[in-house]
């Protein structure tokens, strides 16, 4: 038995009216139904972060989260909402000016993550930095380079 229904996401914005099961996993709606492919399927079990998106601000695991309550009238941002190709975020410039990925699967995740951090915590030691960035998996390796980005962002800008 089917427990599909009408619902409106706010995902970066901007509403859509979507039909899914309430308990479908927010990552399979946004990658399928809305074609927001950015934030990426890792595990499936909400452990290495490639799915990470912000509802209210809040860092969550899309796979782990169903639908239903996304569309609580929450505003979901992805990866695609942080910025532009034209008009990047501060954190996705110094990704890149970093160097902070190498296969750039784990990136999205990463950026929300780190986006997440400094909403909190505008000025986060590097304590502070690694904890927060702590449940992310970067299958290559490149989490020095990614804490560096995030410190530049707070010391520069």
């Amino acid at each position: 038995m089917s427990d599909k229904k009408s619902m409106i996401l706010n995902v970066n914005g901007n509403n859509h009216q979507i039909f899914a099961d309430m308990n479908e996993p927010l990552l399979w709606v946004l990658r399928d139904d809305l074609g927001l492919t950015g934030t990426k399927f890792g595990c499936g079990k909400g452990e290495c972060g490639a799915c990470s998106v912000l509802i209210d601000g809040d860092v969550q695991r899309s796979c782990r989260f169903p639908v239903a309550y996304a569309a609580a009238g929450q505003e979901i941002i992805t990866i695609e909402g942080l910025g532009t190709a034209g008009n990047l975020s501060k954190l996705q410039k110094s990704f890149i000016k970093h160097s902070a990925f190498c296969c750039g699967f784990c990136t999205p995740g990463m950026l929300i993550t780190a986006t997440g951090l400094l909403k909190t915590n505008p000025y986060p030691s590097r304590d502070d930095i690694i904890l927060a960035m702590n449940n992310n998996l970067c299958r290559c390796g490149s989490y020095s380079n990614i804490i560096e980005a995030i410190e530049f962002v707070v010391k520069e800008y």
